[in-house]
């Protein structure tokens, strides 16, 4: 009897063991991304760095977004109407949007979004120039009134980076914009798991329940973003070496930045595949407060000197994913490629740059140049930039500091031998680079706070006049005297255009769908 109840209960105790196993739920369906950086800023409108532009994505939704083919595309909007001078608009949002939290998104949201880009952002601004006012009509609908016609409003709401204009609820977006907000409530297709953020290792996404998407198919950053994963996981591995093993293990999906050394072995893995992470263009930024670049001949002398081929090339990119020379400010490909300007330069000429130097009045005076040392394709332009200015008698003085340091160091406007500088190299992806507005570097009205401080009336003026005009063709005549006009003043010089890439697991259905960087994860399967 004793023998029989203590193997009842031991059958009873087996099965009550058994139980959690037999009901646990399947694990959720999860993608994992090696992320280019570490998230540590939860407001893309507070900053413009990348990592806190793409978590904006994630979370949040925008008004209107661009297609594939750049186009802006209603997104939030349900409909919207323009009078014929383009100085009155009206927006209605689609129905039934709502915050994560299921609280619903209503006009007073989006105005009040509005008013917090606008005061950061440099279209933004230049609406605002115009006379923009926001204001709220009812729940849904909204209106835009203009004093003077501005050619960008739906470029403007469309903007996909550096400032995009995201919704927040009304109440964030009316806190001071002086810090990064830290609530994180948007209505976009994933929720942000704060619980499990480890900083300088993990952040985590779930798909967003209440999440309203669009009947159209994603395109670009437009049409639906209804994820067909239930989570998405961003791991943060500074070390190349170990995120490529991981990715080849399986152990991880997407490797977002991948170094050019790694592009030629992985091409060979027939478990990977590689793609292109958009258009880039390298920046050779110079200090224009003091000597010798405040002096538009020494500039000029100096991009006489750069041979475009020969940075990408040093960067690492292969043949194929670079430019041998691109005439443009702007990005060869895009709509606004022009070569206005261009042709004295198109060549590069050592001798020739030598005597623009000699008459410019260079008195051999030492230039700073910071060198990155710890981002290997910013290490290598920068070593090619101090090659070129050697080459044409340029007294250089390379000085090494990690990418973070001199983040800090472009921002003092001292003498470069008081602790300041005179060049820093830099790259801006093809949304940040292609268009008068959108390029930072041509923004060149005086008194901006951009490290480097360019300066010149004429390309200010001309750039306002491009914005304002709303007529095509007069708008592309005003684009190529702003390129032409740019040439002259050199707010910077282009060191070359080349392809970005990605690495993936080929097992990954959609990647064709990724564009230029951004992280559209929901319009990934596997």
């Amino acid at each position: 009897m004793k023998r029989r109840t203590l193997a009842a209960f031991a059958a009873l105790a087996l099965s009550a063991a058994c139980l959690p196993a037999l009901a646990q739920a399947p694990a959720p369906k999860t993608l994992k991304v090696v992320a280019h950086a570490d998230l540590k800023i939860l407001d893309p409108t507070f900053t413009t760095a990348y990592i806190s532009r793409n978590f904006g994505y994630m979370v949040y939704d925008t008004l209107f977004a661009q297609d594939s083919t750049g186009k802006p595309q209603p997104q939030m909007v349900e409909k919207y109407t323009a009078s014929k001078d383009g100085k009155q608009w009206s927006f209605t949002l689609r129905p039934g949007l709502k915050f994560s939290d299921g609280s619903a998104v209503t006009s007073a949201d989006a105005v009040a979004s509005l008013q917090r880009w606008a005061a950061r952002d440099s279209l933004g601004r230049a609406m605002t120039a115009s006379g923009a006012e926001w204001k709220q009509v009812d729940a849904r609908n909204f209106t835009l009134t203009l004093t003077e016609p501005f050619g960008m409003v739906l470029d403007a709401l469309a903007k996909p980076s550096g400032f995009p204009p995201v919704v927040l609820p009304e109440r964030l977006a009316k806190m001071p914009a002086t810090a990064p907000l830290t609530e994180v409530l948007g209505s976009g297709p994933f929720i942000f798991k704060r619980d499990e953020w480890v900083p300088g290792n993990k952040a985590v996404f779930v798909r967003n329940p209440n999440y309203v998407a669009r009947s159209e198919p994603p395109n670009g950053l437009a049409g639906s973003k209804k994820s067909n994963f239930e989570r998405v996981e961003w791991l943060y591995l500074p070390d190349s070496n170990s995120a490529i093993a991981a990715l080849k293990r399986g152990e991880v999906d997407i490797v977002e930045q991948l170094q050019p050394d790694y592009i030629a072995p992985l091409r060979t893995d027939t478990s990977v595949k590689i793609g292109s992470g958009g258009a880039y263009q390298g920046f050779l930024v110079m200090n224009q407060l003091h000597p010798p670049f405040n002096n538009p001949k020494v500039r000029q002398a100096l991009l006489q000197a750069v041979n475009q081929e020969r940075f990408v090339a040093a960067m690492g990119y292969p043949l194929d994913m670079r430019m041998a020379y691109c005439p443009t400010f702007f990005i060869c490909g895009s709509p606004n490629e022009t070569a206005a300007g261009a042709e004295p330069y198109r060549k590069a000429d050592v001798a020739k740059a030598k005597k623009m130097l000699a008459d410019a009045g260079y008195k051999g005076e030492k230039v700073v140049l910071l060198v990155p040392s710890d981002v290997p394709y910013l290490n290598a332009e920068a070593l090619m930039a101090a090659q070129t200015m050697k080459s044409i008698g340029i007294n250089v003085d390379a000085q090494n500091l990690d990418w973070a340091s001199i983040g800090a160091r472009r921002a003092k406007r001292d003498a470069p031998e008081a602790g300041g500088w005179n060049m820093y190299v830099t790259v801006a992806g093809e949304f940040d680079a292609n268009s008068p507005i959108s390029n930072a570097y041509l923004g060149a009205a005086c008194g901006n706070t951009l490290p480097g401080w360019p300066c010149d009336k004429q390309l200010d003026e001309l750039r306002t006049a491009w914005l304002k005009e709303t007529v095509p063709a007069k708008r592309r005549e005003l684009l190529d005297a702003f390129q032409a006009r740019a040439y002259e003043a050199v707010p910077y010089i282009n060191a070359g255009q080349y392809s970005a890439a990605f690495a993936a697991r080929a097992n990954l259905k959609g990647l064709d769908k990724l564009w230029a960087g951004m992280p559209m994860f929901w319009a990934l399967d596997r």
